[in-house]
C-alpha cells in the first residue's frame, strides 16, 4: 500500500532534483513548488518531512509549514480542557495573552456565585482558612458582607467569570457607589465585601491579576459620637431605673470600659474578688465566642457594691447552670440578655432626667467605653489602660505582660475609685426583685 504524505512530490524534466509543494489549509490553495535539492526520491521525501515537521519559509509572504500544520491540528484535534489550558499558558508565557479562561477549568468560575459562597459560613474556604489559623472572624461580620454582595455587587459582576472582571469594572462600581447616600464607612464595607473575595481569588491562583491593587477607598469624617459628661452620669444613677439589671450593666460599663458583648458573656465563674475575668463575648450570630481580640484578660473592678450585685443577679438564675450560668441571663437557659435592652433602658433613663428623646438617641451603649477611656487616660499608663479595655493597638502587640504587676493593679483600681467612686457611692443600692426580673425575662 502506497504511503500518503502531507505534500505532493515530483521530478521535473528540466531538473535533476525532486520538488515538493504543500497545501495551505487556510486558503485551500497550494504553495508553489520548492526544490528539495535531492536527486534521490527517498532523500527528497525525508527532506520534505523535515520541512513539514520543523517548518521552513518558502518566501517572506508564505506561511510557515509548521503554522499550517498547527492550524490543521487545532481544527481536527479533540483537545481536553487540561490540554487547552497548557497550550494557552504557553501563549501567555510568550506574551500573546494577558489572561484566559478555559471552559470547565478551575478558573471558569461565575463571579457572583463565587462571592456569595465566599461569604457563606458553612461553605467558604476563606472562612475555614481564617478559623484554621485562629484569625478572628465572626458570623455577624460574614452575614453583613454576604448582604453587601447580594445588595450591591450583582449589577457589576452578573454574567461574568472572575477572570472577566477588570479594574475598570471596579472603578465604575466605586463611581456608582459614591452617588449613594451612605457614610464613607458603609461604602468601604461594601467595597471590601467584593475586593476581599477578589484578592483571595488572586492569592489562590483563581485569577491571574490582582485588580484590587492600588484601590483608593472612600474617605471622610466619621460622625462624632456623643460622650456622656460627669454631670449626666451622676444624674443617671441617682434616679430609679425601670430594670435594675440594665442599671447594673450600664454602671459596670461606666467603671470598667467593657464592651456590651463582654458584659453579656459574663458568667458566674468570671466574677473575681475585685476583678472580672474576660474570657468571652456574645452576639446573636456567633453566640458565646472569644473576645474581639481573641485574648483573655483581667478587668479590674474595685467596687464591692457592683461585685455583690453581679453575684446576687447571677444567683437568681433559675436554670441551674451553676458556675457556667450567665450573670445577665435571658428567658432561654443558654442565652444572655440582648444588648439592645441595655441601650433602651439607658435612653429611657436619659429622658427621665430631662433629656429629649431625639438627643437621647444620639447616645449608644458604646458611649460608656469612650467615657471610661476619656476620664482614665490622664490617670493611668496607656499600656495599663489598653490591658483593661482590650484595645488592640501597636503597643498591645509588643507582647505586653499577661498579668499586671501588683503596683499597676493598685494604681488602676485607685484611679477607678477616684474617677467613678462618687457616682457609685451616691447611687441607690441595687436590689433585685426576683419576681420583677422574671416578669422582665418572660417579656
Amino acid at each position: 500500500m502506497a504511503l500518503s504524505y502531507p505534500f505532493s512530490i515530483t521530478k521535473r524534466k528540466d531538473s535533476p532534483y525532486f520538488y515538493v509543494r504543500f497545501k495551505n489549509e487556510t486558503t485551500g490553495k497550494y504553495i508553489p513548488w520548492k526544490s528539495t535539492g535531492q536527486t534521490d526520491k527517498q532523500k527528497a521525501i525525508k527532506t520534505a518531512l523535515q520541512w513539514f515537521t520543523n517548518g521552513k519559509k518558502k518566501s517572506e509572504t508564505v506561511e510557515k509549514i509548521e503554522t499550517l500544520s498547527f492550524r490543521d491540528t487545532v481544527r481536527k484535534a479533540d483537545i481536553t480542557p487540561q490540554e487547552m489550558d497548557f497550550i494557552l499558558e504557553q501563549w501567555k508565557n510568550k506574551g500573546l495573552l494577558k489572561t484566559y479562561v478555559v471552559t470547565g477549568s478551575k478558573k471558569d468560575i461565575v463571579a457572583y456565585d463565587f462571592m456569595l459562597t465566599f461569604w457563606t459560613w458553612e461553605k467558604s474556604e476563606y472562612i475555614a482558612e481564617k478559623l484554621r489559623k485562629n484569625h478572628g472572624i465572626g458570623k455577624r461580620h460574614v452575614s453583613k458582607q454576604y448582604s453587601n454582595i447580594k445588595n450591591h455587587w450583582y449589577d457589576i459582576v452578573k454574567n461574568k467569570t472572575l477572570s472577566e472582571i477588570t479594574k475598570q469594572d471596579i472603578n465604575r462600581f466605586m463611581k456608582k457607589l459614591a452617588e449613594k447616600n451612605l457614610s464613607h464607612g458603609a461604602k468601604n464595607d461594601i467595597v471590601r465585601a467584593g475586593t476581599t473575595a477578589l484578592k483571595w481569588a488572586f492569592n489562590n491562583d483563581l485569577i491571574d491579576r490582582d485588580i484590587t491593587a492600588g484601590l483608593v477607598f472612600f474617605s471622610g469624617h466619621y460622625k462624632e459620637r456623643q460622650i456622656l459628661t460627669p454631670e449626666i452620669v451622676q444624674a443617671l444613677f441617682s434616679v430609679p431605673w425601670n430594670d435594675e439589671r440594665c442599671k447594673l450593666a450600664n454602671m459596670l460599663a461606666m467603671c470598667t470600659g467593657l464592651r456590651a458583648g463582654e458584659i453579656q458573656g459574663l458568667r458566674l465563674q468570671d466574677l473575681g474578688k475585685d476583678c472580672l475575668y474576660i474570657r468571652h463575648s456574645w452576639n446573636l450570630q456567633d453566640g458565646l465566642k472569644c473576645t474581639k481580640n481573641r485574648e483573655n484578660r483581667i478587668a479590674e473592678m474595685p467596687f464591692p457594691m457592683i461585685s455583690q450585685a453581679l453575684k446576687d443577679l447571677a444567683e437568681t438564675n433559675p436554670y441551674g447552670a451553676g458556675m457556667n450560668g450567665y450573670v445577665f441571663y435571658a428567658s432561654i437557659p443558654d442565652k444572655p440578655m440582648e444588648s439592645k435592652t441595655f441601650l433602651h433602658e439607658l435612653r429611657q433613663t436619659l429622658q427621665k432626667i430631662g433629656m429629649t428623646k431625639e438627643t437621647a438617641k444620639e447616645y449608644t451603649f458604646h458611649a460608656w467605653r469612650h467615657f471610661f477611656t476619656a476620664y482614665m487616660a490622664d490617670r493611668v499608663n496607656n499600656k495599663v489602660l489598653q490591658q483593661q479595655t482590650g484595645h488592640k493597638t501597636t503597643a498591645m502587640l509588643e507582647h505586653y505582660a499577661e498579668h499586671r504587676i501588683d503596683g499597676e493593679r493598685e494604681g488602676l483600681r485607685l484611679a477607678q475609685v477616684e474617677t467613678f467612686g462618687s457616682v457609685i457611692s451616691t447611687s441607690p443600692e441595687i436590689i433585685f426583685n426576683t419576681q420583677k426580673i422574671m416578669d422582665y425575662v418572660r417579656g
